[in-house]
């Protein structure tokens, strides 16, 4: 298998790379660790013109973790995530959740921002910035000049591989709040085999009060809609496991497709976000020196 034809394009700034783009607009596409788009292209499922190649751009290898949580620049790579010693204090549902990725070989090339930007519904860490309430940073060249905005998880996703990003946009940066105090999180997911697609997964947070009780919960969800589904659990943490498991059931509608029933997905996540609860409240109480 061979891509289509196409002229490549390797900027050394951000500036460079967004003039690029502004330039060639709907026939350029971003490459970055291509883990997504080069097979696209082999497959002869994505024909675009130009592709402009940014990982020679300056800054984009940032990667920051502190209290407020982690930042990546747009060529911080998956695998750096999982041995980043801060990252790992900082945000350790953001590292959980790498870590289902694929492969090594897949996250060693594979990169953070490259995922949202696909936005596939299936991919962890759409699910994880929807979880969290995260953001991405995009740049363009409008006017004359460089501009700046920020998107939110919320206002990201719009479908199946589709964002509110438009063609001149690129990704610089995405931003992981950290989950807070007296919080706990915790990823479950099923595939067929190791490495897959999951048929369905859940990233979850839980917060607890002072007594150990939780007050606080959010899941997004993976594999059940074109695009992350965000729950709200805290109506139904008090009445436990069966009360959280029938909200949950309540809230999604998956469709069926080749892999599952749209049935045995609602059933999966909802049995798999009793199972991230329990998890992440016995961390949660942890963290909070709690008794569990």
């Amino acid at each position: 298998m061979k891509p289509p034809p196409f002229t490549y394009h390797r900027p050394g700034t951000v500036e460079e790379a967004a003039q690029l783009l502004a330039d060639l607009g709907e026939e350029a596409k971003v490459i970055a660790g291509g883990q997504s788009l080069v097979p696209l292209l082999n497959f002869r499922l994505a024909a675009p013109d130009h592709l402009v190649d940014v990982n020679h751009v300056a800054g984009l290898d940032r990667l920051a973790a502190g209290p407020g949580g982690v930042e990546a620049g747009a060529t911080v790579r998956d695998a750096r995530l999982l041995r980043d010693a801060a990252v790992a204090e900082a945000h350790p549902l953001l590292v959980e959740a790498t870590g289902w990725i694929a492969h090594p070989v897949i996250r060693n090339r594979g990169t953070v921002c490259g995922s949202l930007a696909h936005a596939d519904p299936a991919a962890e860490l759409p699910a994880v910035l929807a979880a969290v309430g995260g953001e991405v940073e995009a740049v363009a060249w409008r006017g004359g000049r460089l501009t700046t905005r920020r998107v939110a998880a919320a206002d990201l996703f719009t479908g199946p591989l589709q964002t509110t990003l438009d063609a001149d946009e690129l990704v610089v940066a995405a931003r992981f709040p950290a989950t807070g105090p007296r919080t706990g999180g915790a990823v479950e997911e099923l595939a067929r085999r190791h490495g897959d697609y999951a048929l369905a997964g859940v990233v979850l947070t839980v917060t607890v009060d002072g007594d150990g009780a939780p007050v606080e919960g959010r899941a997004a969800y993976l594999s059940c809609a074109p695009t992350p589904v965000v729950v709200d659990l805290a109506p139904a943490l008090a009445g436990g496991p069966g009360a959280v498991r029938d909200l949950v059931a309540a809230a999604l509608d998956p469709t069926d497709d080749i892999h599952a029933t749209g049935a045995y997905r609602r059933h999966l996540a909802a049995t798999l976000t009793v199972r991230a609860l329990d998890r992440a409240l016995a961390r949660a109480r942890t963290a909070s020196e709690v008794p569990a």
